[in-house]
């Protein structure tokens, strides 16, 4: 199959296109000065010269295009060539998906998330299929293997305690930016935001119990938002999303927090990120050298999901197992699906959970040795691209 891949300097790319040409595909990549989401001259140009191509016997050259995440305007112009257009979405909420492009009968699209499949299916986009998150697990087989082989094939570690990934304590914090709330309306979700830090693994913002539609109507009048007309987007949904990274914000900074007092504790985040007491900050780590190198010479790698994916595996999950790194993370219902707690990883339900598995598996060296490699067999044998891949690149080609 040739396939044309839009390369968005997207962090897993290169691994993704390894894996395609190593399953027999060809693969060319395009590149584009994409200032947004709309159609424009040069996106028309540079793919009409591409679907204009041809191979033996006058076919067209190109089977697909296939991008990370999904783009409406490769949508539209794939649309007009009847050029199947493939998009595999790691990012949740990823809004582009409620463009009016999304049903456009080229798109092939696949998300990580059962909760995201379920609600667009409901909304009757029948394009949007399920898939799990995939890794490169040549390439980092081949990377474990001689970071072990440089310590004699003995994990040497670093850091007890890594959490890798961003605190969202800057402007994407928008909860925290409304400042015109009604007092009562703000200690109401103040106490609901505090409440969901404590479960993990069901929704309060979509229980009627704890946030009912009139209560994200009233926010909605003082959380305003500037609709284009190009999207159709749910903005209660919306409103909910806020409040899920809100919560993440709390979680993420409290748990570190707590973490920082009892074990040697670093995270990998942007240097601007506010300090937390007890944290070292050491940066931003590179995907594909630095951050398999932190996860597996950790003790403990710590992923504390954010609230806006409700049921899926988020990729740090895979991520961290595929580099044979030991992982305790919060739990919800894919993770429980696929992996099993004290077996392939260590999962936890509660923030008190979180911080008792962490010392448990701190103290029992040989456990969590085995963990970590059971976890790294369990991605490899399931989650690899090469093992999902087939599906997601499965079309009708003419």
């Amino acid at each position: 199959m040739h396939i044309l891949y839009y390369d968005w300097d997207e962090f897993n790319g290169e691994d993704c296109r390894d894996a395609m040409r190593r399953l027999g595909h060809q693969v060319d990549t395009i590149r584009l000065n994409r200032g947004g989401f709309d159609m424009t001259p040069e996106i028309e140009t540079k793919f009409k010269e591409q679907f204009d191509k041809r191979g033996d016997l006058g076919k067209r050259y190109y089977d697909l295009v296939y991008s990370f995440a999904y783009f409406p305007n490769i949508s539209e112009e794939c649309q007009k060539y009847n050029m199947p257009y493939v998009s595999w979405v790691f990012d949740c909420p990823h809004y582009t998906l409620d463009s009016h492009t999304n049903n456009n009968s080229v798109n092939h699209i696949y998300v990580f998330d059962k909760d995201l499949y379920r609600l667009m299916r409901k909304k009757g986009v029948d394009t949007i299929n399920y898939s799990p998150l995939g890794v490169n697990a040549q390439r980092l087989s081949a990377f474990c293997e001689e970071l072990d082989q440089e310590t004699g094939d003995q994990v040497v570690y670093q850091h007890d305690v890594s959490f890798l990934g961003s605190l969202y304590d800057n402007e994407y914090n928008f909860y925290d930016q409304v400042e015109c709330l009604p007092p009562e309306l703000k200690e109401y979700m103040d106490k609901v935001i505090a409440l969901q830090e404590r479960i993990y693994g069901h929704d309060l913002f979509t229980d009627e119990k704890a946030v009912t539609d009139a209560h994200i109507k009233r926010l909605r009048e003082y959380i305003k938002f500037e609709d284009t007309g190009k999207y159709e987007i749910d903005y209660d949904n919306v409103i909910r999303d806020i409040l899920r990274k809100k919560v993440t914000v709390n979680e993420r900074h409290n748990i570190l927090v707590e973490m920082g007092k009892h074990f040697d504790t670093v995270m990998y985040t942007k240097h601007d990120a506010k300090p937390l007491a007890g944290v070292v900050n050491l940066g931003i780590a590179d995907y594909t050298t630095k951050m398999p190198l932190v996860f597996h010479r950790s003790k403990v790698n710590l992923n504390i999901s954010l609230r806006c994916i409700t049921s899926g595996v988020p990729l740090r999950v895979m991520d961290v197992l595929a580099a044979g790194g030991f992982l305790v993370t919060t739990a919800n219902a894919e993770i429980e699906e696929y992996f099993t707690d004290g077996v392939d990883l260590a999962i936890a339900h509660t923030p008190e959970e979180l911080l008792q598995k962490t010392a448990y598996y701190l103290e029992h060296e040989k456990e969590r040795k085995e963990i970590a490699l059971n976890g790294q067999r369990k991605v490899f044998e399931q989650f690899a691209y090469t093992k999902l891949l087939p599906k997601i690149l499965e079309i009708d080609v003419e």
